[in-house]
């Protein structure tokens, strides 16, 4: 039987990166797919960013990938306004996505693209874990006409299943990073994320950083790091911080994963409705995410590596868009691939 992937392609480049993924996985074997409207999209074809239909078929499928959401269309300071990045809170919460990884691995070959120097990023083989449905993000919200307050809260439970996500992944050591100087959510995640290590990974090298350190850390040694545990809004920044390591946010796929339900797939950037509808888009990214949805989703180890290795061929092959410094537009970026697939 075959496995079914429910697509989202959302807004802005969205539906044209999730052409060539489509395509790719096409070419990897039989697949079943299912799309539904997301996001932008679907606030404008069913004034919300997540139905319950939508929701429900992602609950019952084998894996989730998603393109993109967004965009200025939909940017609005009225709180009751229906926001596209509503129905990501509502997919992750939904389906109990509460770990986000985010690999960094800039290819020899691109090092150059990086703004870094090639000395300060050689090497450099990073894995970020961030919490995905606790935190500010998720926390109770007010507004009046003077003030405003997130609250940012966690518990223990939380803390430590993200905690076990990150010592499990890890190949030597986790740099569990938070604000345990001044926050109390952060004195609560250190404690667990210790506790959780001396019990369970006594094997695994510990240590704490602070996220303002981190953030400098991640730019002036980001070979210092394997494993970057942290929690949601932190992990949100540092992530796309990290991306610039290797020279374009289009080149960085992510997983989030839970309990026993499907994961959801997606490329790190956003809808870039700047670029949407010129055939300039990066699909990179949504490829690499496929490989990442083949590994961790569909248990398919074989067909990701094919894919990451065809995505690497492509660029030894001189495959370069035009966020790599290139004139390489969606269409022959893909082909570039399928070719060394």
């Amino acid at each position: 039987m075959s496995q079914r992937i429910v697509t989202l392609p959302g807004d802005g480049i969205g539906p044209e990166i999730m052409a060539p993924a489509l395509e790719v996985l096409n070419k990897l074997g039989e697949f079943e797919f299912e799309e539904h409207a997301f996001g932008g999209a679907s606030i404008d074809a069913h004034g919300v960013a997540l139905t319950d239909e939508t929701l429900a078929a992602c609950r019952t499928a084998d894996a989730v990938l998603l393109a993109a959401v967004g965009g200025p269309k939909w940017d609005s300071t009225d709180p009751h306004a229906p926001r596209p990045e509503q129905g990501l809170l509502g997919l992750r919460k939904g389906l109990g996505l509460y770990a986000n990884l985010r690999p960094v691995k800039p290819l020899p070959v691109l090092y150059d693209a990086s703004p870094l120097k090639r000395e300060r990023i050689e090497g450099t083989d990073l894995l970020v874990v961030r919490e995905l449905t606790g935190g500010i993000y998720f926390g109770e919200k007010t507004r009046t006409a003077e003030a405003a307050s997130d609250v940012c809260a966690y518990t223990t439970a939380e803390i430590e299943r993200i905690a076990r996500v990150a010592f499990k992944a890890a190949r030597a050591k986790v740099s569990s990073v938070d604000k345990a100087n001044v926050l109390e959510t952060s004195r609560l995640w250190r404690e667990v994320v210790i506790g959780v290590h001396t019990r369970e990974f006594p094997h695994i090298q510990l240590e704490h950083v602070l996220v303002d350190n981190a953030a400098m850390q991640l730019l002036s040694a980001p070979r210092h790091f394997d494993t970057i545990l942290t929690e949601n809004m932190f992990g949100d920044i540092l992530s796309d911080e990290a991306a610039m390591i290797t020279g374009s946010i289009g080149l960085l796929p992510s997983a989030s994963l839970g309990g026993d339900g499907p994961g959801l797939f997606e490329p790190v950037h956003g809808s870039a409705p700047d670029i949407a509808g010129t055939g300039a888009a990066n699909p990179l990214a949504m490829l690499l995410s496929v490989a990442m949805m083949l590994r961790h989703g569909l248990d398919l180890p074989d067909a990701a590596t094919a894919v990451e290795s065809a995505v690497e061929k492509a660029l030894d092959g001189g495959l370069r868009t035009p966020d790599l410094g290139g004139a390489d537009g969606t269409a022959s970026a893909t082909k570039a691939v399928l070719d060394n697939l």
